[in-house]
């Protein structure tokens, strides 16, 4: 356990300064403009959309070792241990991750389809504009949800804990990533694209037209999207309205009780 909190402590330094480094970049080198949302014309609004955001890393943060972690961790004690005694090292890892990156699409795809998952989803896809802080942004009701879904796949395939904590790091990095704002030159960005989701997949999945947000639900590999035929044709641009189809978004507080809300229970994705 000593080698798993080691772990853990490292995982969460090198997403900090790999935040930190998209933070600053995306403001180097935007490729878009918060301007372009209406109601993120000024100042005082973008402050309020980023400490909103911040906020919600805040509540996640805290939820994490004391749900998600022991989640994950029991799980892992209690699986089914049927793994050869062969099955381990690099190959065994990347077995892993594949698996649990085709279960976050999966997910993630479920979270738009039905309704009881979808009125959680929601509140990340409200974000009026997209920058490495919408990353962070995710009731924290998704987040336990999640976990508990995701105790299932490693009780069933008998995951190692080091193999989630690795997954975790990288899926955490990706989706900074994918939601940043960086300009990244075009032909760098086609390339990658071939491989891992890039901002320019990710943002035509929050496009407020619905039939883009029902798009694009890959995470670290961009190739389920091909497998399984949910990739959109839309191509992101820089005035693209990103936000939910005839919605908008709201104070913290008021998102935290959304999904609870009787007229957001009734809804549909």
């Amino acid at each position: 356990m000593d080698g798993i909190i080691a772990m853990l402590q490292g995982k969460a330094g090198i997403f900090l300064m790999f935040l930190a480094a998209t933070f600053i970049l995306e403001r180097l080198f935007p490729a878009a403009r918060p301007g372009v949302a209406a109601a993120l014309g000024r100042m005082a609004d973008r402050l309020r959309r980023l400490s909103k955001n911040l906020a919600f890393a805040g509540l996640n943060a805290a939820a994490s070792p004391l749900i998600v972690i022991p989640v994950s961790a029991a799980a892992a004690q209690w699986s089914l241990d049927w793994r050869p005694d062969w099955f381990t090292g690099g190959a065994a890892l990347a077995v892993d991750l594949a698996l649990l990156d085709l279960w976050i699409y999966w997910w993630h795809r479920a979270n738009h389809r039905l309704p009881f998952l979808w009125r959680f989803h929601e509140v990340h896809h409200l974000d009026q504009f997209l920058d490495s802080t919408s990353a962070l942004r995710f009731h924290v009701g998704e987040v336990v949800l999640s976990a508990l879904a995701r105790a299932g796949i490693i009780l069933v395939f008998d995951v190692p804990l080091a193999s989630v904590v690795v997954f975790e790091l990288l899926l955490l990095i990706a989706t900074v990533f994918h939601h940043s704002n960086m300009r990244l030159p075009p032909s760098f960005e086609r390339f990658l694209s071939a491989i891992v989701v890039t901002p320019a997949i990710h943002w035509v999945h929050h496009h407020a037209l619905r039939r883009d947000t029902d798009s694009n639900y890959s995470t670290i590999l961009s190739v389920w999207d091909q497998v399984f035929a949910s990739r959109s044709a839309t191509r992101r641009t820089p005035g693209l309205e990103i936000g939910v189809e005839r919605e908008h978004d709201r104070p913290f507080l008021a998102l935290l009780l959304r999904p609870f809300q009787q007229k957001n229970l009734s809804d549909s994705p």
